[in-house]
């Protein structure tokens, strides 16, 4: 036989079934501390009713509406914003109107596995009491409007109807309501869209961006004032502006001094992902002379010049760097002492490290290793794409091997393992070659390392689909071949 209600259950669920026009009376008397569960209650019934006016009535400063439930419900965001709307149309802002926050972002699977969060943001102070302590001046409180936080994602084709229903809300009542999105995703390459998408927003609330979309000279032209405005990004990804489209020579000088004066203002930001943008081309002093908080840097396909990475090594950010990694640059034509340097700066603190298809060669690598010797915190290290020989390849795992913390290595194959056309330039894997260098390579690995730290062979890639092909060490000492995407830098162990 089940555990009987409580009375306290059977309270509240008397109280959600009610449709009486008087159920704002009957919160009054309701304890604070009863409300996040009471207003779970009506939510799983589908009371809109008794949401709307436990809107109107929420004793806390934040409503994290967005905790409720697993996916957006659409009817009880209406029945929220009804009870806003109700609040709003009155000339004098209630005594009981504690509300500030209505924040419906998601909240994580990670964060619900550690348990269901508290709907008003934190955990309350104090026992319980009928009403929650005054925590600010109530002048101060009337005058400040209501915020609504949302993460957005702009894209083609149709627009979600949760989204689409909290823009076209927040336009409607701007100056009396701020919109605020933490992360901001541009999936589209419509001016139109954008601007109108962003209208209602607090540019300088945004703190996460994401621009993966092709871009025509006019949306670049009017992001370029919208980025200005976002002050406080902390994490920029930057991508598909490569310079074989932008063509013009005139108009690409233009638009990177343009960028460039814009990136260079983010002094909030710590990390920085740029993958295909013309406008990187001889412009790194002038973007990283200033971000002084900048603590990962990834830089992929990009147009580089010597100078760009000499300046990089010198520039104050390289000396607190956790996250590094250059992708697709060719670092092979240059010297290899500017990465050295770099390297050296960043010994301290580097803690993620890739150097990926960069035509790195076994000339270069000499001069690189005593640095990588000296990253003392470096945990991941990839090193795939680059052509070097058995010897040099043997050399580079015995040396990443001892370092105190490091626990995973992604090598190329040794370039004896290829095929070589007429041309000099590298074909495919001879698979029998390979095969037998696996021996001295695991040989060179087992010498230096630990059972714990892991070790790849990346024997194929194909960044546009962002996928490769790993040979790894199995549990019982045999090679294994799976096919796996390659991480972005924010999801590489530290």
């Amino acid at each position: 036989m089940g555990t009987p209600p409580t009375l306290e259950s059977l309270a509240m669920q008397a109280l959600v079934r009610s449709h009486s026009v008087s159920i704002c009376d009957t919160l009054e008397d309701v304890p604070w501390l009863l409300f996040p569960r009471l207003f779970r209650e009506a939510y799983a019934g589908g009371h809109a009713e008794v949401l709307k006016a436990m809107v109107q009535a929420w004793p806390f400063p934040c409503l994290l509406l967005g905790a409720v439930t697993r996916s957006p419900d659409l009817e009880a965001l209406k029945a929220a914003l009804d009870g806003l709307d109700l609040l709003l149309a009155q000339k004098d802002r209630p005594r009981r109107w504690k509300l500030q926050v209505l924040d419906l972002r998601s909240v994580s699977s990670e964060m619900r596995a550690q348990g269901c969060p508290s709907l008003a943001g934190s955990s309350p102070p104090g026992p319980l009491s009928p009403r929650p302590p005054a925590t600010c001046d109530a002048r101060r409180t009337e005058e400040r409007p209501l915020t609504i936080v949302l993460d957005l994602t702009i894209q083609d084709g149709p627009q979600g109807a949760f989204q689409a229903y909290v823009l076209r809300w927040a336009r409607k009542r701007r100056g009396r309501v701020q919109l605020r999105c933490e992360k901001l995703q541009i999936l589209s390459g419509c001016t139109s869209r954008v601007r109108k998408a962003l209208r209602p927003v607090r540019l300088d609330s945004i703190q996460e961006l994401v621009v993966d979309c092709f871009w025509r000279r006019e949306t670049m032209k009017t992001f370029a004032r919208q980025l200005s405005q976002m002050q406080n990004l902390r994490v920029l990804h930057f991508s598909k502006m490569s310079a074989q489209v932008y063509t013009s020579r005139a108009l690409n000088a233009l638009y990177s001094r343009k960028y460039v004066a814009h990136l260079g203002r983010l002094q909030c930001l710590r990390e920085l992902h740029v993958h295909d943008v013309f406008f990187l081309h001889g412009k790194l002093p002038a973007i990283l002379g200033s971000l002084t908080a900048l603590k990962t840097l990834s830089l992929s396909s990009c147009p580089l010049q010597e100078d760009d990475l000499k300046f990089l090594s010198g520039c104050a950010c390289a000396r607190q760097l956790q996250r590094l990694r250059l992708r697709s640059v060719c670092l092979g034509r240059f010297s290899p002492e500017p990465l050295r340097a770099l390297l050296e700066q960043a010994a301290g603190t580097l803690e993620t490290l890739a150097l990926e298809d960069c035509g790195l060669t076994d000339a270069q690598l000499p001069a690189i290793l005593p640095a990588l010797r000296q990253c003392s915190q470096l945990g991941f290290f990839s090193f795939y794409g680059n052509p070097i020989s058995l010897g040099s390849l043997c050399t580079l795992l015995s040396h990443t091997a001892r370092l105190a913390r490091f626990s995973q290595g992604i090598y190329p194959p040794p370039l004896e393992s290829f095929y070589f056309q007429d041309d000099g330039v590298l074909g495919s894997i001879h698979l029998e070659r390979f095969l037998l260098m696996l021996g001295p390579l695991l040989q060179a690995w087992r010498a230096s390392s630990t059972p714990s730290q892991r070790f790849q062979i990346c024997a194929d890639f194909c960044h546009r689909r962002r996928k490769c092909q790993m040979v790894s060490l199995g549990p019982r000492g045999s090679w294994v071949l799976t096919v796996e995407g390659l991480p972005g830098l924010s999801a590489l162990p530290a």
